[in-house]
């Protein structure tokens, strides 16, 4: 119970044991999630799901989780149906959710959006992704992929390639992969490299991060390939979002020199950076990836209500 009634507002809120705990605790609840066993950790409790920008598989991941331990949802999935559409303020609107619920979970399009949840609530608030900052959650379901892989979090190469710069995946990720002392090798378009203030971040941690721009040479000897889209909707100039659109596209003649084991990774949803024909072939891990969101969310809920991780 080393998280409850704690907030998970950035990836830097969890310590590398909690981490593992949490990751421990998912493999665990892995046929619970698949839906061969019952778990009743969450019964009587209410989570709050406000979604202030689409969302697929984080909210529909969190409500199985929530669900799949007994729990119930309260959600919001359309902020145009909400008081925010007469006026209200972000603030009032939090604190009103908050009051109705045992936790709350958050996804806003503005970054820092969090943080103030957490400041105002007395119920724990969990980041599901707030602007380009973070989504912490996601990379806890990253890191049981990539150790489910792999076998070890420790001491690996992965790729990260895309938009490194709006990318709050990767923001998250790149914390958690240093951590652990894997080495990060960043392929990006130049206007789309990672931002000064991540790197700093990490520098006190035993990761190691180089760029490299071609993807070939940076695939020769990587364990992951992690891919992110470029999102259209963080630009906020579309003359820059037109630059780099269609930078890249992972098809089976790009994986041609990658080791066998080389396993491609995604946050979803994709916009042609990965090519269906990948699909098939033992690369792609991301379908696996986005089922491990459900166990890994269970594990988090559990230990952030009290249940034990």
């Amino acid at each position: 119970m080393r998280l409850a009634g704690r907030d998970l507002v950035a990836i830097e809120d969890l310590d590398r044991p909690a981490i593992e705990e949490i990751l421990e605790a998912a493999r665990a609840l892995v046929p619970a999630a698949e839906g061969g066993s019952v778990r009743h950790t969450l019964e009587g409790r209410l989570v709050a799901m406000a979604f202030f920008e689409p969302s697929t598989r984080t909210r529909l991941s969190f409500e199985a989780a929530v669900q799949r331990l007994g729990g119930r949802c309260l959600t919001i999935a359309d902020p145009a149906a909400t008081s925010l559409r007469k006026g209200e303020t972000l603030s009032d609107t939090l604190r009103m959710i908050s009051s109705y619920s045992d936790a709350l979970i958050l996804r806003h399009p503005n970054s820092g959006a969090a943080r103030l949840a957490a400041d105002l609530s007395d119920r724990p608030v969990i980041n599901a992704g707030d602007g380009s900052h973070q989504h912490p959650t996601q990379t806890l379901t990253d890191l049981a992929t990539i150790q489910e892989a792999c076998g070890s979090l420790v001491g690996r190469r992965i790729v990260i390639l895309g938009d490194l710069k709006y990318g709050r995946a990767v923001h998250s990720l790149i914390w958690a992969l240093a951590l652990f002392g894997n080495e990060m090798v960043l392929v990006s378009p130049p206007s789309l490299r990672l931002p000064e203030s991540v790197r700093q971040r990490v520098r006190h941690l035993a990761g190691r991060i180089r760029e490299e721009d071609d993807l070939a040479t940076a695939l020769a000897d990587a364990d992951i390939l992690y891919v992110t889209r470029i999102q259209r909707e963080r630009f906020p100039d579309e003359t820059e979002y037109r630059r780099v659109a269609g930078s890249y596209r992972i098809d089976r003649a790009t994986l041609e020199g990658a080791r066998p084991e080389l396993r491609v990774l995604h946050p979803l949803p994709r916009l042609g950076e990965i090519a269906p024909e990948v699909d098939p072939t033992p690369h792609a891990l991301y379908f696996r990836q986005a089922f491990l969101g459900v166990p890994v969310r269970m594990a988090l809920m559990q230990s952030i209500l009290g249940g034990g991780a």
